[in-house]
C-alpha cells in the first residue's frame, strides 16, 4: 500500500513542482514529471528527517513543502538534461 501512496503523492507533488519551477518547463513529458514527483517525495522525506523532522499525528505541512521544492528542483534538472528547456536566454 505504501508504494501506491508514494505513486499517487508523486503525481500530485510532481505537478505542483512543475507549476512551481521557474521558467517554461511544460516541454518535459508527463511520465518524467511523475518521476520527479516520486523523487521529490522520497528525497524530500529523507531531507526532512535529516534536519530533525518528526512524525506528527496530523498532516505534516513542512514535509510536503520540502517535497514540492525538491520536485521543482528535479523538474528543472530534468528539463535541462533532456534539452527540452525552451526558456530564452538573455
Amino acid at each position: 500500500m505504501e508504494i501506491i501512496g508514494v505513486i499517487i503523492a508523486g503525481i500530485i507533488i510532481g505537478l505542483l513542482g512543475k507549476f512551481l519551477a521557474p521558467g517554461d518547463k511544460d516541454n518535459i513529458p508527463i511520465w518524467l514529471t511523475i518521476l520527479c514527483g516520486i523523487g521529490g517525495v522520497i528525497i524530500g522525506w529523507f531531507i526532512y528527517s535529516a534536519f530533525g523532522g518528526e512524525t506528527t499525528d496530523g498532516i505534516d505541512w513542512v514535509r510536503w513543502i520540502v517535497a514540492i521544492v525538491v520536485a521543482a528542483v528535479l523538474v528543472v534538472i530534468a528539463s535541462t538534461v533532456t534539452g527540452k528547456n525552451t526558456a530564452k536566454r538573455a
